[in-house]
């Protein structure tokens, strides 16, 4: 199992799975998102983004849509995720990031703290109204010192067996994943249908 950087090619999945589980996609760019694979299938597990909101006091990182797929859950798939965002932020300089969250005892393991919403950057809590008229209405304000991040042990071990539950695997690719209709569509060579 290991988390990279999304590519153009995985903007359609991440939108599906963003919608499927009612997260936020203000913004999208598929650039600004990570996802979990498990190397021995290659098969995506969970996906997170790191968002840069430019202030007139300068810029704020904000983690966002987070989601682990419903066979990887409780193996630290999420966890590795936000390991990776945090990390980012903090090698590009953010000395704080934010996020707007309904799970603040989810990311308060990892050294996340609440705070109030008075405290939060000006886009910020524009931001945190977004979501609360939206996808979270109980959203509350938490932030992190990248250097302050930490794993949990058992869930840096969990990661490192993960393995999606029996029946729990994403369906093969069709035609129709690409926009094509089967029924109608003509082919330049003898497909047998």
């Amino acid at each position: 199992m290991y988390v990279r950087d999304a590519k153009n090619r995985d903007e359609a999945w991440l939108l599906d799975h963003i919608e499927a589980m009612g997260l936020d996609e203000t913004a999208f760019r598929s650039r600004d998102y990570v996802i979990a694979i498990n190397e021995r299938d290659n098969v995506k597990a969970g996906f997170g983004r790191y968002r840069v909101h430019k202030t007139d006091d300068g810029e704020v990182c904000e983690l966002t849509s987070i989601g682990v797929l419903d066979g990887w859950r409780d193996q630290g798939v999420g966890a590795h995720v936000v390991e990776r965002l945090v990390r980012t932020a903090g090698d590009e300089g953010f000395d704080a990031v934010y996020s707007l969250t309904d799970q603040p005892d989810y990311l308060a393991q990892f050294g996340f703290e609440r705070i109030e919403e008075a405290t939060l950057p000006g886009r910020l809590r524009e931001r945190l109204g977004e979501k609360r008229d939206g996808v979270a209405p109980e959203a509350v304000p938490v932030r992190i010192d990248p250097e302050r991040f930490q794993m949990p042990a058992q869930l840096r071990e969990a990661f490192k067996g993960a393995a999606a539950a029996e029946g729990d695997t994403e369906p093969e690719e069709g035609p129709e994943d690409f926009g094509i209709d089967p029924d109608e569509a003509t082919y330049k060579y003898d497909t047998g249908r």
